[in-house]
């Protein structure tokens, strides 16, 4: 491929060159368009949301000040990786420096793992909501809902401070090629001049437990959720209830499941493109779909984009 041999012999390289998705020029100018338009939709969507909670006074309860800052979160998390990524459909080079690969390396990571607590808080609150109705008000108070807010975004972002510090130290050598779109932990750590088995066995330590603890968080909320559904007499009652769920269960469905294929699976070389794949699903995907399932499954929701949008 022609800008591995070339780029991989420059001297005058200061960073590492992200391949991306490989493909002719016209590939490459077509994706930046799709992706493009990805980006604004995304934006877009979720930006819709964060309004709709901040004007529509019906809006102003713990769930959807939740949500909010959950679509703030989304837009982030997508802007940590697709701003540098359309840059790199419009260059030869595909060259992003040590300081901006571990940036992207520790604000996408952290964000990630930001995006998991707050999707087990949401969990909680739909627990406290169904199963203690009418003592909600008074359990998840706005101190309590901004708490738990602000502790996701300390405990996302402290999470991986202290390694990304450490392999920042470490020396690069060979070719710094990374054959993804963004700055990964494999092949960063492949790329390392010396091994580092602490550095390496600290990251697959801390790695799993943002997805794990929270993960677990949100199962056992749904397994209480479920055994207090299962004992409403009506049907129509049980459907309300699990309606209420609905958009969130479809939200950790979409991403676990991508996160779960992506680091549950081995990585070879023979499967970089399948990983780029997943990886670009979970991280800019799903961002892009969250507003759509909330919308469609929340008749708030629905109603106050309406009225936001003035359909």
């Amino acid at each position: 491929m022609k800008i591995s041999n070339s780029l991989s012999n420059s001297s005058t390289i200061t960073g590492f060159i992200l391949l991306g998705f490989p493909c002719p020029r016209e590939g490459q100018i077509l994706l930046f368009l799709l992706f493009s338009v990805v980006y604004l939709l995304t934006l877009m969507g979720n930006g819709s949301i964060i309004c709709a909670v901040r004007w529509d006074q019906r809006l102003h309860t713990p769930m959807y000040t939740l949500l909010a800052n959950f679509s703030f979160l989304e837009i982030c998390y997508v802007t940590s990786t697709v701003p540098n990524m359309l840059a790199n459909f419009l260059s030869d080079a595909k060259v992003i420096s040590f300081s901006g690969c571990f940036l992207q390396f520790y604000f996408f990571f952290s964000l990630g793992s930001t995006e998991c607590f707050f999707l087990a808080i949401m969990a909680f609150d739909r627990y406290l909501a169904i199963c203690w109705p009418l003592h909600y008000p008074t359990l998840m108070t706005g101190r309590l809902c901004t708490n738990l807010v602000v502790s996701c975004w300390v405990l996302g972002f402290l999470w991986f401070l202290i390694p990304i510090i450490i392999t920042s130290q470490m020396s690069f050598c060979g070719s710094r090629i990374i054959d993804h779109f963004l700055c990964d932990p494999g092949p960063l750590m492949s790329l390392t001049c010396r091994k580092a088995p602490m550095v390496e066995l600290v990251f697959s330590m801390l790695s799993p437990l943002p997805l794990i603890i929270p993960f677990l968080c949100i199962m056992c909320s749904y397994a209480l959720v479920l055994r207090a559904v299962l004992k409403v007499p009506s049907a129509a009652g049980r459907r309300k209830a699990f309606s209420t769920c609905g958009s969130h269960l479809a939200v950790v469905s979409l991403f676990y499941g991508s996160v779960l294929v992506m680091y549950g699976s081995p990585t070879t070389e023979h499967e970089a493109g399948t990983q780029k794949i997943v990886t670009l699903f979970y991280s800019v995907v799903t961002p892009l779909l969250n507003p759509v399932i909330y919308s469609l499954r929340n008749k708030e929701m629905k109603k106050a984009l309406e009225k936001f949008l003035g359909i």
